[in-house]
């Protein structure tokens, strides 16, 4: 693997900005731009022309520069995790894979392969930072209207915190939890934050509430983007978001101690929010655009109330959006779908490969392939598929094809689902499943229905008539017109049999192309 300079990317933000800069991919805005509407505008456009990062220096009511689209193109949030593709992400996902079902090795390469990993498990353990940067400047009194919070589309209820991390702890166990959950600003020092019932702050929450307690939360904004990538990793249990961080960079996540909570925050942070919620405090919280692509509803949501705020001299504040695909959080879906692949490969061992489209809102749709072996394979592939991560858990679509179709590739999904489908047959209904609150397409908020199509070649009791061949020419022919190939003055072309399938779609892509170069 082609591992990028920890120096200059692992630490902190500013870091990895320098990364960018250094790399043509951050462009610094000086003119005044507003945080209501006008910075996501920009930004989204930015961001679908695959352009770089943004730092708006000038934002109005705030002296505070403002990042967006940090994360905004595959590339850079490949960067982020240390690679330089993001193919090679699949490597860590064959560690976490390991340590989620850690098995004995067989050999010495193997036992060389498990020891090498611990070994980078020790070295990633967090470090405690005396003097962190993250309080080079305290407050007692928390003003919210300081900070450049944006208010992203028209109808949206308020100003939000979209890239902070959210960091609780179990009142039980004291394990921490880190998570990326949206924030709406309900008073000069007070915020709602919109989390689902499934999250690890929610649970954390619920055991304050048993016990009669308040729950602490810190909220970290402006952090290396490595830290929000493993906050949104499917990592196991024992593992922490810190030791995840620490594991792929090759060195420990330096943190510090809250001034006034029991809970540890990176240090590097730009800016540190310390509160406390008190389990019988709510407030309406929304309507907000989100990754559906329209405004969702009203929900009553846990507030926060801060009482702290921490920072470094002359802060940065890291912002994003929600809404219709392309959008940063579908960058970062697509990154964490190599990281899932080997994961999900070792819990549901009959799955080749599979994908999350990004036009599919990155997961409310799944392909998945097979190496069909035996009747109704795709149907109990399917129900392993929900189950095996709680990422899953909302996927509200999944559509099982063989081995042999390419399932990152929509012309050979639709030919498989054409030609190898019987609705009648090959559609699974399951109905009244717990679902996503925010997917109004269900006739019940929060209850919905899943479906799988098996778009694999059907075997034995699964047809009851012979079906026709798949055209193929010989591999005589193959050879043969291999061997001709340069005397038909073709050589030009290249030797390799194109995928009918590709031929089209390569085309439209190229012209495409040309038309965004042209313009």
């Amino acid at each position: 693997m082609n591992y990028i300079n920890k120096s200059q990317s692992s630490q902190n933000l500013r870091g990895f900005l320098s990364l960018l800069e250094e790399r043509g991919q951050l462009r610094r805005i000086k003119q005044s731009v507003s945080p209501d509407q006008e910075l996501a505008a920009i930004s989204d456009r930015v961001l679908s022309m695959g352009g770089p990062a943004l730092q708006f220096d000038n934002v109005e009511g705030s002296n505070i520069p403002v990042i967006s689209n940090l994360l905004g193109t595959t590339e850079r949030v490949a960067w982020s995790m240390g690679c330089e593709k993001i193919e090679e992400l699949e490597d860590l996902g064959k560690k976490l894979s390991f340590l989620q079902q850690p098995k004995l090795p067989k050999g010495i390469k193997e036992s060389f392969e498990v020891g090498n990993i611990f070994w980078k498990l020790i070295k990633a353990r967090p470090d405690l930072d005396l003097l962190p940067p993250c309080q080079q400047i305290v407050d007692r009194e928390v003003n919210l209207d300081d900070l450049p919070l944006i208010r992203p589309w028209p109808k949206d209820a308020g100003k939000i915190i979209t890239l902070g991390l959210v960091i609780t702890k179990d009142p039980e166990t004291k394990t921490p939890n880190v998570g990326v959950y949206r924030l709406q600003k309900q008073s000069q020092n007070s915020m709602t934050v919109h989390w689902l019932s499934v999250r690890g702050g929610a649970g954390h929450l619920k055991k304050a509430a048993l016990r009669g307690e308040k729950l602490e939360v810190a909220v970290a904004i402006g952090v290396h983007p490595l830290l929000i990538m493993a906050a949104a990793t499917p990592i196991p249990i024992e593992l922490s978001e810190w030791l995840f961080a620490g594991l792929y960079s090759g060195t420990g996540v330096r943190l510090a101690k809250c001034k006034t909570l029991d809970l540890q925050v990176p240090s590097h942070s730009e800016i540190i929010l310390e509160g406390l919620i008190d389990p019988k405090d709510e407030l309406d919280d929304g309507p907000f655009g989100d990754h559906m692509g329209f405004y969702g509803g009203v929900e009553k949501s846990p507030l926060i109330k801060f009482h702290c705020i921490t920072k470094k001299k002359n802060p940065l504040f890291l912002t994003t959006f929600s809404g219709r695909p392309p959008k940063e959080e579908a960058m970062i879906a697509i990154a964490l779908n190599r990281i899932y692949t080997p994961i999900l490969r070792r819990q549901v061992t009959e799955i080749v490969d599979f994908f999350l489209p990004m036009e599919a809102l990155s997961y409310k749709l799944a392909i998945i392939s097979i190496d069909k072996a035996y009747p109704g394979q795709a149907k109990r592939a399917s129900m392993a598929f929900w189950s095996a991560l709680p990422q899953f858990t909302y996927t509200k679509f999944v559509i099982v094809v063989d081995s042999t179709i390419n399932v990152r590739d929509p012309r050979q999904v639709i030919w498989a689902i054409s030609s190898l489908v019987d609705p009648q047959r090959d559609l699974m209904v399951i109905e009244n499943t717990p679902f996503d609150s925010l997917d109004f397409a269900s006739e019940s908020i929060g209850l919905g229905g899943r479906l799988a199509i098996d778009a694999t070649t059907k075997i034995g009791p699964e047809k009851q008539h012979e079906w026709g061949q798949p055209l193929q020419f010989s591999k005589e022919m193959t050879s043969r017109v291999d061997k001709r190939w340069d005397d038909l003055g073709l050589s030009d072309l290249g030797k390799e049999t194109p995928d009918p399938s590709l031929f089209g779609y390569v085309i439209e892509e190229l012209i495409r192309q040309k038309e965004i170069t042209n313009s």
